[in-house]
């Protein structure tokens, strides 16, 4: 697809030059096509930095928000960071990229989405902690929150700067350890729940049913016929006039979850329906 091309062909440009640097003229002529074509799909270079943003993200989120939902109490914690390094590892080069830029090419919408998407791995990691520890972390779980996406952070830099060769299995099984550790034995937090509010700005996490139905619709274009396009037929019909059951739609959710193209209309479907 146009979209996808432009893309991948747009960031092997950013990955050598930087976002600033590449101009629209190049990625055209990267990609073999003309400027009209490329203005079809995006209206601006902003708004394909912003779509491969959003590429990236959504797929850390959809992995481990999917991975803190299914995964056994037991395994949890190490899963959660399994997945967190593992899915950071397939996407470096970008997540290296987004690093060394943001600091000075970005503006205030591309923060905000930044942010959006750090709020919900805080609430996925909340979520996580309540799971695994409950009234022990109450007074603490907002703090150690911030412990873990510290932890997820600092350890990522051992592959985004420094091309260390890393053992994700020992690395999410010493990180169990010194998580549990903390989670206790804290007695002094920093960070409160209302710290939290002063820390993040207000955005709309709220996806309404008409959104969904809308990115539903965009999708079905996109793809040829298939059992997931089939699907999210039958998820948007749902949707427009319920009458299937909750074991039906999480089935339907089920089938497009890993088609590349569907992962974050599942994440949406699945936050909706609340399962």
């Amino acid at each position: 697809m146009k979209k996808q091309l432009i893309m991948e062909k747009a960031l092997e440009l950013f990955a050598k030059q930087g976002f600033e640097a590449t101009s629209v003229q190049q990625i055209t002529e990267h990609c073999g096509i003309s400027k009209g074509a490329f203005y079809l799909s995006f209206k601006s270079k902003d708004e394909l930095i912003l779509a491969l943003i959003d590429h990236f993200l959504n797929q850390m989120i959809i992995d481990i928000d999917y991975t803190v939902t299914n995964s056994n109490k037991d395994k949890l914690l190490y899963q959660f960071y399994y997945t967190v390094f593992h899915t950071s590892y397939q996407h470096a080069d970008f997540a290296r990229l987004l690093m060394k830029e943001q600091s000075h090419s970005f503006n205030n919408e591309f923060m905000l989405k930044i942010h959006y998407y750090d709020r919900l791995l805080s609430n996925t990691i909340l979520v996580m902690l309540d799971q695994l520890y409950g009234e022990k972390v109450s007074e603490t779980k907002y703090d150690l929150m911030y412990c873990v996406k510290g932890f997820m952070n600092t350890y990522s830099q051992l592959f985004f700067f420094y091309n260390l060769p890393l053992d994700f299995e020992i690395l999410a099984e010493s990180l169990v350890e010194k998580t549990n550790l903390l989670a206790l034995n804290t007695t002094v937090p920093f960070i409160s729940e209302e710290l939290t509010q002063v820390f993040n700005r207000p955005i709309n996490e709220e996806v309404t049913k008409e959104q969904i139905i809308e990115v539903l619709g965009q999708k079905m274009e996109e793809m040829d016929d298939s059992t997931e396009k089939e699907s999210l037929l039958l998820l948007k019909e749902q949707l427009v006039e319920p009458t299937y059951s909750s074991v039906i739609i999480r089935g339907l959710v089920e089938n497009i979850r890993n088609h590349p193209h569907c992962k974050w209309i599942s994440f949406l479907l699945r936050r909706y329906y609340g399962f």
